[in-house]
């Protein structure tokens, strides 16, 4: 009965080690030990100070936090871990040798948020280097060798907030990191310190929102000093952004090589910064944002008449986006002044006062209507023509005829044109004419004291005609005929 009994407790103990091996295949949790390098607290390995050339293999696939700092690591390849980690979310390979890393290295390791990658001797971030970490949020490189970065080395990496490179080579601004809506949308900070930067791209620097602006920490560079990099950093000072008031006296520039602060540029003779108020015309379409230094903040905008602005109002020219913005369907001379923004957030509060301008006339774009300057000028020029073309084009005088001799009469109407072709002759008179009139062509115009207001002659103050010698009296023309001072209407005589 002994034996039976013993059998009996073997098949049990078996069978317990049966379900517990069963409940650990099934809790996703394989039987691997700690490493013998690390210490293993929970989901937490620490590795550190172990001088390790290589990863440590078989890491518990429930590893949330991995750190392999201060050791001797110099590359990372693909097959660093054979185990998939996806509950990892905090990678520490800070203070290695690290020259190399696959561009598959992070496939392992895809619901990674934190990545230290500091003091290390990294030259280059090749293209999709970090495109596997769609999750990371946090991401050091800070004092490595870094002289180059590649367009495409954080494409995919969305969820991107905070990215150290200070303390490296780089002498090219990757501009491409900081425009808005581009390759890192929630990107709050970037920090350029301390690196080989002599160039900025100033005008594009100037249109990012404050958030972006306030994360920007570019001193301790070479940069090249003149007025537009001061109106630049006055204008953050000016707004008291924290990458600029948190190291003013670390933000410098070269000339002659020499060092100067970027607030101290009195040899360039810089106009002091000012703030410029918005701009606009009747009629325009406007859009003022509320240009906070902190994303998600609950703004409220106020008229110059300390009236609060509504939000989407049907009737409502003045109305304020889901975004905080304030919107102008139609520019009224009435709609300026100051407009307040109080904005309200989880660290703090921010007050933002922007100036509105209106001019009162309007302003099209090229393919509209002609502006008011513009047309008066094209109306200058057109009358210039038209004068030129009425003096070439009208009747030659009498004088131009080389033939036809000059007419001995002196009795010509004083009411006749001073423009017409020939003097008004007497249809009757003469014997070498035929027997119908004699018809020319006059333009006339009304002269001497007889000229009324409207351009024709009083009636009653026809002037006395002289007599004609020769050829009989002339006769006058009818006053009441002459319509115009310039009437371009033939008149037959």
């Amino acid at each position: 009965m002994q034996p039976q009994c013993d059998l009996r407790g073997l098949w049990l103990l078996l069978l317990s080690l049966f379900l517990l091996l069963f409940e650990e295949a099934r809790a996703g949790r394989p039987l691997v030990s700690c490493p013998a390098a690390c210490l293993c607290a929970s989901n937490i390995l620490s590795c550190s100070k172990q001088q390790l050339p290589n990863v440590p293999h078989s890491l518990p696939s429930y590893t949330a936090l991995l750190d392999l700092s201060h050791n001797n690591l110099s590359r990372l390849r693909a097959e660093w871990t054979p185990t998939r980690l996806t509950h990892l979310h905090s990678l520490l390979l800070s203070h290695n040798q690290l020259n190399f890393i696959s561009s598959e290295a992070f496939s392992p390791v895809p619901n990674l948020r934190y990545l230290d990658l500091s003091s290390n001797q990294l030259r280059t971030l090749d293209e999709f280097l970090f495109s596997e970490l769609q999750a990371l949020e946090v991401l050091l490189l800070y004092n490595n060798h870094i002289m180059a970065v590649d367009r495409c080395a954080f494409d995919d990496v969305v969820q991107l907030q905070k990215l150290y490179l200070s303390q490296n080579q780089i002498s090219r601004f990757p501009l491409e990191l900081v425009k808005e809506g581009a390759k890192l949308p929630k990107l709050t900070l970037l920090d350029l310190s301390s690196n080989k930067l002599k160039n900025l791209p100033l005008p594009d620097l100037q249109k990012l929102p404050a958030w972006i602006k306030n994360g920007l920490y570019l001193h301790n560079n070479p940069l090249h000093c003149d007025c537009e990099l001061y109106q630049l950093f006055s204008h953050w000072q000016y707004r008291q952004l924290s990458s600029v008031m948190d190291f003013q006296e670390d933000l410098y520039c070269m000339s002659s090589k020499k060092l100067h602060n970027v607030f101290s540029l009195s040899f360039l003779n810089c106009s002091e910064y000012k703030e410029r108020a918005w701009e606009a015309h009747l009629g325009d379409t406007l859009t003022i944002k509320c240009d906070t230094k902190q994303q998600g903040m609950t703004k409220v905008w106020v008229t110059p008449s300390n009236e609060r602005v509504l939000d989407e109002v049907a009737n409502s020219t003045v109305t304020v986006s889901k975004d905080g913005s304030l919107h102008f369907r139609r520019v009224q001379v009435e709609d300026g002044g100051v407009y307040t923004c109080y904005a309200v957030g989880e660290a703090f509060n921010e007050t933002l006062s922007v100036e509105l301008k209106v001019y009162n006339f309007t302003l099209h774009g090229h393919h509209d209507t002609l502006n008011t300057a513009y047309t008066t000028l094209v109306g200058c020029i057109l009358s210039v023509v038209l004068v030129l073309i009425y003096l070439y084009l009208t009747p030659c005088r009498c004088w131009c005829r080389g033939v036809e001799k000059p007419s001995s009469h002196q009795g010509d109407s004083l009411s006749s044109s001073m423009l017409s072709t020939t003097p008004n002759h007497d249809p009757m008179a003469g014997g070498d004419k035929d027997d119908g009139f004699d018809q020319r062509v006059a333009f006339l115009e009304p002269a001497g004291p007889g000229q009324g207001q409207n351009g024709k002659l009083k009636p009653g103050n026809t002037l006395p005609v002289p007599e004609a010698t020769g050829k009989g009296q002339r006769r006058m023309s009818d006053p009441e005929s002459v319509s115009s001072v310039f009437s371009d209407t033939p008149i037959v005589v």
